[in-house]
């Protein structure tokens, strides 16, 4: 994929320079013997989720056409769930006029990052506001990763309080946590000895599997997540590394991988752990090429064919 700087280039351009050359005017949906993306139940929630779920941080900076134009390419790739946040920019403003007539086609997911009972509760009812639904499916306390703040959200008076109040009234089904950082898988594992939470989510790719302590670590939250019906969700499936320019033209703030063969790999490899879930990255320039990786996803790239892509395309460790 080449590179825009242009603050127009939208999803419908996108569709109309890359997917009708190769598909057809009609694109993808003319060709309906195409393979959806697989679909598996998310932990102990009972919902059959597509193994990649939207990662709607990609909607924060766009205006609503480019929106809708993204959001359909999820109806055509079977993606039936949604993970948004309070700060994602625009994202649950976007997702709000889209989803109000599909909502009970989509697992939606939000987040807070909020800490503290009073403003949660406010953040969550503004959420269910842009979102223009009575319920979200999940409601996840947003990257908990500090100490100072763990204590307080999960302390008297915390944001836990309001989730769990939430979901007593019904406007939440499930409540889960988010995290980055090399030591959210040991601040999950803290998180979940205090509260069940029923999902997490936390960074996996295959640079992160080439740090022993991390990938040990990753590991062993995953096998007691999966003993315990505990969803896991990944993100930074695409990270090349660290932003080295401001000016950069995509969205998410770290260098993405761009050139759609490392895309594939990238989502083959991340999708090859079967016992979580991949999150889409945080541009929507990006999201048809992880669909279509998706959709045909078989089998998890070998390690020699991952070192070849990291070293073709310079990559390094998002976290140190």
């Amino acid at each position: 994929m080449a590179r825009h700087t242009s603050a127009s280039w939208s999803v419908c351009s996108w569709l109309a320079a890359v997917v009708s050359p190769v598909f057809g005017a009609g694109g993808r949906a003319a060709l309906s013997w195409l393979p959806m993306i697989s679909q598996v139940v998310f932990g102990r929630t009972g919902h059959h989720s597509s193994r990649v779920i939207f990662g709607a941080v990609a909607l924060g900076k766009v205006t609503q056409s480019e929106a809708d134009a993204a959001l359909d390419l999820l109806l055509q790739y079977g993606v039936n769930h949604i993970d948004t946040a309070a700060s994602y920019g625009a994202s649950e403003e976007r997702i709000g006029p889209w989803l109000q007539p599909r909502r009970n086609d989509f697992f939606l997911a939000s987040k807070t990052g909020e800490r503290t009972y009073e403003k949660a509760k406010a953040q969550l009812h503004r959420s269910l506001e842009l979102l223009r639904t009575d319920h979200l499916d999940l409601i996840q306390l947003h990257c908990l990763i500090d100490d100072a703040d763990w204590t307080v959200a999960m302390g008297p008076g915390g944001a836990l309080e309001a989730l769990v109040e939430a979901r007593e009234q019904g406007l939440v089904r499930f409540i889960g946590v988010t995290g980055h950082e090399l030591r959210v898988a040991r601040m999950h594992q803290r998180s979940l000895a205090h509260f069940e939470f029923d999902s997490v989510l936390l960074p996996w790719n295959f640079t992160l599997s080439r740090n022993p302590e991390y990938a040990a670590e990753f590991d062993a939250l995953v096998s007691s997540c999966n003993e315990r019906g505990i969803a896991v969700q990944t993100i930074k499936s695409l990270a090349r590394g660290p932003k080295q320019d401001e000016q950069q033209p995509w969205h998410t703030w770290y260098e993405p991988l761009s050139d759609p063969l490392a895309i594939e790999q990238a989502t083959h490899w991340a999708l090859g752990e079967p016992r979580v879930f991949v999150n889409t990255a945080g541009d929507i320039r990006l999201l048809p090429h992880v669909l279509e990786a998706a959709a045909r996803f078989q089998a998890q790239p070998s390690d020699s064919a991952m070192m070849e892509l990291s070293q073709r395309n310079g990559v390094a460790p998002l976290f140190v």
